[in-house]
């Protein structure tokens, strides 16, 4: 077994340790001193490095510098030529001129040959940097000596065309092919000379788009060529051309189509859109049959065919829709707009791959969408606008279905042809969804956008105001029916159809009555399906809720009698509550006769009596609804109830007297806490007794303070030493704390006067000196008292 030493001498032994291991670190210290000053008397060999030292690490590497200073160089040089081209070219003649020019051009496109030859690959690509440049000089110079009095633009588009030319010829010679700078440099000089004969030739806005897109098909031609014929250089360059060409192009020819205002214009820019969608489709084709054809950019490729193909389909439709908005009226430019839309499904019948396929449908979605939101106003407007009554209720019924929607919000300047999109897009989700995942959410959008045109249309043709009832309520008493098989969405449009048609009703007395009965009855039939029934239940509350108040102000009744009518639905909803049990529509129901109750309560208010009475109803219903076992604290709240019914119907009688309000409280409240004392003898006095003293006794306490006559303190004295007796004699705390420290203050405050009194008959020096008296005696007996402090503590520990 284990030898476990005592803890004096197992303190012994790890002191001795703790001195080992220090002598030990002290010898390690002199050697490792003694080391370092042996190696440092030594001389280093030439070249050694120093001890604890580490080479300088380089901050940039061979390559880099090398790039750096032939950039700066070919800079410099370039510099130099233009200035000598700028400043000093009048100083030689033409023939000096021609000369220097020629000899440093030729010279500079020269010398990448031997350079290539020996391995310079970096200084050959900088002495054609320059020479590119020089080139550019050359044309400028033969401008401004030979050819000063030709057109500007015109020979800005001779000159980008011939150095574009050049430059691709000199990069494509067999002896300089290896250099990577002259075949995109000319790629980016042949981004210009298309639009600069186009200015030059005064061609407009259509020649200048028709020149930017043909210019961008080229560069979408040379991008898309496979990578052995053009190297990535090349095809980068001409990407970036194809999209900022394009980009310009297609913004041209979209503005010209939205401002045409004749058939031709029309035609033409749609002609221009055409070409720029032939070129986007062209390319998502090639880069869908690239993702089949190579695994390895398979991912991007199908990816840039999905957004060409958008992209395409996109300028389809702005090119249908310019052309068939210029016959049209300006009413129908969304519906044209929506129709090409549409048109573009047509392809997902066509032998397109399956990215392509996906970019016409995505911009058919996207072109719908847009079509959809744009009858937005018209919708919000008929939805939310017949909310305005809830400031004027029956002050009369509307003209029409528009009027009746418009009390405090006007109509939208929008045509009512926008309504076509919301229908148009519901009829295509219904048809031509079909796929089992998007099945039932197409469904869905289409029910929701077919019941906003619905609900839209009476208020946007202006139909009569009988006709805006009706249809809402139709289309209510539809989702009901349709919900029994499928719930949603037809339950939750019933429901936000409810609110809208209610509040439409209140111009007219009748209608609303009418809408009010017809809502309650519609929910409450539906109520009896249990899938229904969290929802359908509590909404019929609701309306019943609105049609008990609305038939008390027909009735001219007054607001705390019309309470009691509407004190009908917290007692229809005990009911139900208390018949559906243990359901997930159970607390719903019981919510909104909460909220039925609160707002009876609330119509009371202005009246005493009648608000006592409410209260009191309110709590037999909650003292029914907590006879279930599952709803035992509701009988708290119907405890609160009665008492503040009590309460309210004491003021009433001008009642001032605080026990008549705190009694009602203490009795029950000590009843309650008996059997609970029977049911459980080691429960707390505190919890049991405490609250219901404390209701009576602290109040009649602060009175009795306040009371000029002696009768309420005798008796609250009274009270008082019952209770402390009653504490002492079965052991209780709270009754002996309570009593006792009510029975003191209540004393005290009887005899302060005869204080008062006695206090100024006494001399000064007599406070002091009985204070003086006080400390002695408390000094004297101190250890005593605490003796008996702690028996009396004890002693109240020992009570319940």
């Amino acid at each position: 077994m284990t030898h476990v030493p005592p803890p004096a001498e197992e303190l012994r032994l790890l002191d001795a340790e703790l001195w080992q291991l220090d002598n030990r670190r002290a010898q390690l210290l002199a050697r490792r001193a003694w080391l370092v000053a042996t190696l440092q008397a030594v001389p280093r060999p030439p070249g050694a490095p120093a001890p604890h030292t580490l080479p300088p690490r380089p901050e940039t590497d061979a390559p880099r510098v090398q790039n750096v200073l032939l950039l700066l160089g070919g800079v410099l040089l370039t510099v130099a030529a233009m200035v000598f081209t700028l400043v000093s070219w009048g100083h030689l003649g033409i023939a000096g001129r021609a000369a220097v020019l020629g000899v440093l051009t030729l010279g500079v496109l020269a010398a990448p040959v031997p350079l290539l030859r020996r391995g310079l690959r970096s200084t050959a690509e900088s002495m054609a940097g320059l020479g590119l440049a020089l080139t550019a000089l050359d044309a400028y110079a033969l401008h401004e000596t030979v050819f000063a009095g030709t057109d500007g633009t015109a020979y800005a588009a001779a000159a980008t065309t011939a150095l574009a030319v050049l430059w691709a010829a000199y990069g494509l010679l067999p002896r300089t092919s290896a250099l990577r700078l002259p075949v995109p440099a000319a790629v980016a000089a042949g981004q210009l000379p298309l639009l600069l004969w186009a200015l030059a030739a005064e061609t407009g806005p259509y020649g200048c788009a028709a020149a930017l897109l043909v210019t961008a098909g080229l560069d979408t031609l040379t991008a898309l060529r496979p990578a052995p014929s053009a190297p990535a250089s090349i095809r980068l360059t001409a990407m970036v051309g194809a999209y900022g060409t394009g980009g310009w192009g297609v913004l041209t020819a979209g503005l010209l189509s939205w401002t045409a205002a004749g058939p031709s214009a029309a035609a033409r820019a749609a002609a221009l859109l055409l070409l720029a969608a032939g070129i986007a489709l062209a390319a998502s084709w090639r880069l869908a049959k690239s993702a089949r054809s190579d695994s390895g950019t398979g991912a991007g490729a199908a990816g840039g065919a999905f957004g060409h193909a958008l992209a395409g389909a996109l300028l389809l439709v702005l090119a249908g829709g310019g052309l068939l908005r210029v016959p049209l009226p300006g009413e129908w430019t969304v519906p044209a707009y929506l129709a090409c839309g549409v048109a573009l499904l047509a392809a997902l019948r066509g032998p397109l791959p399956t990215a392509v396929r996906r970019g016409f449908v995505w911009a058919s979605g996207a072109v719908q969408a847009v079509a959809t939101v744009s009858a937005l106003p018209l919708v919000v407007v008929a939805l939310l606008g017949p909310l305005g009554w809830a400031r004027e209720p029956w002050s009369g019924a509307p003209s029409d279905a528009r009027a009746a929607v418009t009390v405090h919000t006007p109509w939208p300047v929008f045509p009512t042809q926008l309504l076509l999109a919301p229908a148009v897009v519901a009829v295509v989700l219904a048809l031509l969804v079909r796929d089992t995942t998007w099945r039932p959410r197409a469904l869905t959008g289409a029910t929701v956008l077919a019941w906003v045109t619905a609900m839209t249309a009476p208020s946007a043709f202006e139909l009569p105001y009988l006709v805006a009832l009706l249809v809402p309520g139709l289309l209510i008493a539809a989702a009901l029916a349709s919900a029994a098989s499928r719930p949603q969405p037809w339950v939750t449009l019933a429901v936000g159809t409810s609110v809208p048609l209610a509040f439409l009703a209140l111009p007219s007395q009748p209608a609303t009555l009418a809408v009010l009965s017809a809502l309650t009855a519609l929910f409450a039939a539906a109520s009896p399906r249990p899938w229904l029934t969290p929802v359908t239940a509590p909404t019929a509350l609701v309306h019943a809720t609105a049609l008990a108040c609305a038939t008390g102000a027909a009735a001219d009744w007054a607001p705390q009698h019309t309470a009691l009518l509407v004190l009908a639905v917290p007692a229809a909803a005990a009911l139900l509550a208390a018949r559906l049990g243990d359901h997930r529509a159970t607390v719903p129901v019981e919510a909104s006769g909460v909220a039925a109750a609160v707002l009876a309560i609330g119509l009371a208010v202005a009246d005493r009596p009648m608000l006592a009475l409410v209260l009191a109803l309110c709590g037999v219903l909650a003292a029914g609804t907590a006879v279930r076992p599952d709803r035992r604290p509701v009988g708290y709240a119907a405890a609160v109830l009665f008492v503040l019914a009590a309460w309210v119907r004491l003021a009433a009688w001008d009642v001032g007297t605080v026990e008549a309000y705190t009694l009602p409280v203490t009795v029950p409240a000590l009843v309650v806490g008996v059997l609970r004392r029977r049911r459980d003898p080691r429960a707390s006095s505190w919890t049991a007794y405490g609250p219901g003293l404390a209701a009576t006794l602290l109040p009649s306490l602060a009175a009795a303070w306040a009371d000029p006559h002696w009768v309420r303190p005798l008796l609250l004295a009274a009270a008082a030493l019952v209770t402390t007796l009653l504490g002492a004699r079965h052991r209780l705390q709270a009754p002996l704390v309570l009593g006792g420290s009510v029975l003191v203050l209540d004393a005290l405050h009887e005899l302060t006067p005869y204080l008062v009194q006695l206090t100024g008959a006494l001399p000064r020096w007599a406070p002091f000196a009985l204070a003086g008296l006080l400390l002695l005696t408390v000094g004297a007996t101190y250890e005593r008292r605490l003796a008996q402090a702690r028996q009396l503590r004890d002693f109240l520990g020992g009570m319940h």
